[in-house]
């Protein structure tokens, strides 16, 4: 309507005649953007009836007055037709995004704020456009042997990493209330993985638990070390034992080393996949995960991972490449007993033992 009103008032002024009148098309073009097929087609019938008012009172030469007249309707009635269209891609566009979030709670639970003794906080951004989910993968349950978790990547995008991700998490989900040992809850999820995967598949995953007060138990099976942040100091929990990603177990005939971390009154520790570690900036510059935690770690989780998300974007102009997930586990003060506040004092380092 403003665009329409402008030539108009162009025309008024100036008396240009067949000057300024083929722009009325302008107007229904553009509405169609934006209208509905109603729209456009009530703006084009507006802007012909205000052309013919322009060319009589601008002595337009009949003929020519109705070659524009007829050009401003054609616009007219294919910006409707381009309208109707895209309100029908719009239509479906919002069911696929109402079914994916669907299967983003069915997969990816949204994770409580506060699980077991945690505060906890998630963030997850999917690297294809307009999707929710991806390869990405992570899980938190309180289970009768303490609260457990997952954080993985599967190989490959797209539709067959999604199958594959649920997958893992159904597994994980159903193995981690039934089996005691952390150990045979990671063995589960690579049998399944073995009857189900392709020869080239695998899913690199780090599976922890809290079976105990002040103790966190580390199963890492070829993914990205965990960040261990204790009194402001950040420091990588690098597996002592290094095990094959999920999947290729039969291939090369290593087991995963279950690690046992003090863990106690503030300490954090962040999971991470790779699209994090590995985001890069114009420059070529990887996103430095563990300068970033060391600026960002606060009391809160929520706005710890907020921070660090926000600060990945910024890191690679605003847009992932790669599924990013993060993961943040805290022990809030006063949450842990005395004598895991003596473990951490007394032990700053990893023990490990064998399954």
């Amino acid at each position: 309507m403003l665009i329409v009103a402008a030539i108009v008032l162009v025309d008024l002024v100036c008396g240009s005649g067949m000057t300024w009148l083929p722009l009325l098309a302008v107007g229904p073009a553009l509405a169609a953007t934006t209208n509905g097929p109603r729209g456009v087609l009530c703006l084009g019938l507006f802007a012909a009836a205000l052309g013919a008012v322009l060319g009589v009172r601008d002595d337009v030469e009949s003929r020519e007055l109705a070659v524009v007249l007829t050009a401003l309707m054609a616009v007219t009635l294919a910006g409707s037709l381009a309208s109707a269209l895209r309100g029908r891609r719009e239509r479906v566009l919002a069911a696929v995004r109402s079914v994916a979030e669907a299967a983003q709670h069915a997969l990816l639970q949204p994770v409580p704020a506060t699980v077991g003794p945690f505060q906890v906080a998630v963030r997850y951004s999917a690297a294809a456009a307009e999707a929710r989910i991806g390869g990405d993968l992570y899980a938190l349950v309180s289970t009768p042997y303490g609260v457990r978790l997952i954080v993985g990547d599967v190989r490959g995008k797209g539709l067959p990493a999604v199958g594959t991700a649920a997958l893992v998490l159904g597994v994980f989900r159903e193995a981690a209330y039934d089996e005691p040992d952390l150990l045979t809850v990671v063995a589960r999820i690579e049998r399944s993985l073995a009857r189900n995967l392709g020869s080239d598949d695998f899913v690199t995953a780090v599976v922890a638990g809290y079976p105990r007060e002040g103790q966190l138990e580390v199963v890492n099976c070829g993914h990205a070390p965990p960040l261990l942040v204790r009194d402001s100091v950040v420091v990588p929990v690098e597996p002592d034992r290094p095990a094959p990603p999920l999947g290729l177990r039969t291939l090369s005939g290593e087991t995963p080393a279950l690690q046992v971390l003090p863990f106690a009154d503030g300490d954090q520790l962040l999971l991470y996949t790779d699209g994090v570690t590995e985001a890069r900036d114009h420059d070529r510059e990887f996103y430095p995960l563990a300068e970033g935690l060391e600026r960002h770690t606060s009391d809160e989780p929520v706005r710890t991972v907020t921070a660090l998300h926000d600060e990945l974007l910024a890191h690679v102009g605003g847009r992932l490449h790669d599924d990013a997930a993060l993961l943040l586990l805290r022990m809030p003060q006063a949450a842990a007993t005395a004598v895991g506040a003596r473990e951490v004092s007394d032990a700053g380092r990893v023990r490990s033992c064998s399954p």
